[in-house]
């Protein structure tokens, strides 16, 4: 099964925290793991800050950067997401930068699996709900 995996999960496999084991979890599976090719972006900006707020060491940076694009079977270019992903920015009125797993989600018509509680209250009554789930729950459906 394919899975598109967004950035809050993929920041889980570098950092000992809630979840992180679910998110590994993931990795060990014979899941196809895809996501927008910005999450590159996302996961070097997310462990910059935790760097300067002395959660991660310097050199995970370098890890992270060499190492998520072989994670995934597929990154797929941020720009052909765009149209999709700002349509739903404002459908939801929510940030854009997690639409563009929604907008993956939705042309590949796989599950987003995200730990981003915000994202899952966002699109609860929506159609998109049935697409986005939560890490801890999709560990249990495993």
């Amino acid at each position: 099964m394919t899975i598109v995996v967004d950035a809050s999960v993929a920041l889980k496999w570098y950092l000992s925290e809630d979840d992180s084991e679910a998110a590994l979890a993931l990795l060990d599976s014979s899941e196809r793991l895809i996501a927008p090719d910005l999450i590159v972006a996302e996961l070097c900006n997310a462990a910059w800050r935790l760097i300067r707020r002395g959660e991660l060491r310097t050199e995970q940076l370098a890890i992270i950067a060499r190492g998520v694009p072989d994670v995934f079977s597929t990154l797929h270019g941020s720009a052909s997401l765009a149209t999709r992903a700002a349509a739903i920015a404002l459908e939801l009125d929510h940030p854009v930068y997690d639409c563009f797993y929604l907008a993956l989600s939705e042309a590949r018509n796989a599950p987003l699996v995200t730990a981003d509680r915000r994202l899952i209250l966002k699109v609860e009554g929506t159609p998109f709900a049935p697409r986005a789930v939560h890490l801890s729950a999709a560990a249990d459906r495993r």
